[in-house]
């Protein structure tokens, strides 16, 4: 009897879903008749096909793509329920002082926080991959494992919408994200410089000691809008920006800017490059211009929340083409403490 799985592939596991599928279609039969396959008959095509299955699903679920800023720097959450279609939180200002009491004192000063519900949708974002049966046949043949790549295309499509929505959320279907309008994030202005009689707010047109000046300010306006309670930690730039600024020399120091405020910034844990927030970048950036987005990097603060994450269904039959839907559901960004962020426009 023929082996009805391929020894090369590290997995010999498979669907039960997937292998019933097979077997009620009329895929397998065909494959069985085809005599250059070698299958003994449906059964051993459909285990064979079933493990194939499993193999490339599991390589498209381990697939990362670096180049999605929001799913490699943004927190990450999973609580809301997959079948739930809102999600209400709270986003809170805290509020109250203590002070110095005499023994039995009854007016003790309140703390607390001020809390305004909102509500975020959840949406699903669908995909798909298939193989028709020549696919399958040349599999066989050839002796090589189907093309992962359909399954990693559908993996990439979910990934990049939701990446999207992370930095702009979706208005029509009132998904919220991190440059929406509706986040209440502060915006920050940039200093001016004049140049040839115009004046300017973006990096290349400012010296490492005006640039440095404004991030710190960044800070300051966060510090004072906080009265020193919120101390963002991550500091998200246009690649273009992050480019020059791992360049640019500080003045006298031996220091790139870059290197300077790693070193240097008291609370600042990372630095990164963010084609998203190019000002071309019409995709991420509502604002057409470089943006630069300070945040506290906790789930805590705010998080993208991912109710259900990226799932493979059982595939399905389509005449002599075999299909695998692809679903995720997303609520956008859920944001607890606006104050936490900043957002400047023109860098």
């Amino acid at each position: 009897m023929n082996q009805p799985y391929n020894p090369d592939l590290p997995s010999t596991g498979y669907d039960k879903a997937d292998l019933a599928a097979l077997k009620a279609s009329n895929i397998t039969p065909a494959l069985v008749a085809f005599k250059q396959c070698r299958f003994d008959d449906a059964e051993d095509a459909s285990i064979f096909f079933a493990r194939e299955l499993d193999y490339i699903k599991a390589k498209s679920y381990d697939k990362i793509y670096p180049e999605f800023t929001a799913l490699n720097h943004f927190p990450i959450t999973h609580e809301v329920p997959e079948g739930a279609e809102t999600a209400t939180y709270y986003s809170y200002e805290k509020t109250g002082m203590a002070a110095i009491i005499s023994n039995y004192a009854t007016d003790l000063p309140r703390a607390d926080v001020k809390g305004k519900p909102s509500t975020a949708q959840v949406k699903s974002l669908g995909s798909s991959y298939g193989y028709s049966v020549q696919d399958m046949r040349a599999s066989r043949m050839a002796g090589k494992s189907l093309d992962t790549r359909r399954s990693e295309a559908a993996r990439y499509a979910i990934d990049r919408t939701t990446n999207a929505i992370a930095f702009v959320g979706d208005k029509k279907h009132n998904l919220i994200g991190m440059l929406s309008e509706e986040n209440n994030i502060p915006l920050f202005t940039l200093s001016t410089v004049e140049v040839d009689g115009v004046l300017y707010t973006d990096f290349k047109h400012k010296s490492a000691s005006q640039i440095l000046d404004d991030i710190n300010a960044m800070f300051a306006y966060q510090s004072k809008l906080t009265k020193n309670v919120e101390r963002a930690d991550t500091l998200a730039l246009p690649a273009s920006v992050y480019i020059d600024i791992s360049t640019r020399q500080v003045p006298n120091t031996g220091y790139t800017v870059l290197r300077f405020l790693k070193e240097n910034a008291p609370y600042l844990k990372d630095i990164f490059s963010a084609p998203e927030l190019e000002d071309d970048a019409e995709e991420t950036n509502p604002y057409e211009k470089g943006v630069m987005l300070l945040y506290t990097n906790s789930a805590d603060k705010f998080s993208l929340e991912i109710p259900m994450a990226f799932y493979q269904y059982p595939l399905q039959n389509r005449n002599l083409e075999v299909i695998i839907p692809c679903e995720e559901r997303v609520a956008g960004i859920i944001l607890y403490y606006p104050l936490s962020a900043l957002i400047a426009v023109g860098v």
